[in-house]
């Protein structure tokens, strides 16, 4: 299985691309920043220089239906921010 599953584009993201070279992505929940920082240093070919992490707690919704009270949530999500060496980009766009 990967540990990074995908990059997130937004404009928050894009920004702080722009402005800062930081990059964001979902990873996956159980690795740690060492792996992340590994696994981006392979998959783009890039130096690292440093990587935050956040955990984003599940959401849990309710609705009134008629058969009930109906329960649901969604998925727990981890996402990195990477912050890379001076002179370094990745091309997200790219296949």
């Amino acid at each position: 299985m990967s540990i990074i599953i995908k990059p997130i584009i937004s404009e928050k993201a894009t920004y702080l691309t722009d402005l800062r070279g930081q990059y964001s992505f979902l990873v996956d929940t159980k690795a740690n920043k060492i792996q992340i920082k590994n696994a981006v240093e392979e998959a783009y070919g890039v130096k690292v220089a440093d990587v935050k992490t956040m955990i984003y707690a599940p959401k849990v919704s309710s609705k009134f239906t008629k058969k009930g009270l109906r329960v649901g949530k969604t998925n727990k999500l981890k996402k990195a921010v990477i912050h890379l060496q001076a002179g370094e980009v990745i091309d997200v766009f790219a296949v």
